[in-house]
């Protein structure tokens, strides 16, 4: 099991994904959202490679419209 923490709420998963998949399974369009992972913005090249692991923390910022 990974434990992890996504938006500052714990996560579980089964076993070890990329960032990009870990997107996929929360439902969130990394097209349009920031992300970042351990303290650090990830450029969005990136989200197909890196492994999430335990102990990981990812906020992912998604932009509000407004006037």
């Amino acid at each position: 099991m990974i434990n992890l923490t996504v938006n500052g709420k714990q996560k579980e998963l089964d076993s070890s994904m990329t960032l990009l998949e870990l997107l996929d399974e929360l439902g969130v369009k990394s097209k349009f959202v920031a992300i970042g992972y351990n303290g650090s913005v990830v450029d969005k090249g990136m989200l197909g490679s890196i492994l999430v692991g335990d102990g990981d923390v990812l906020e992912v910022v998604k932009p509000v419209g407004g006037g």
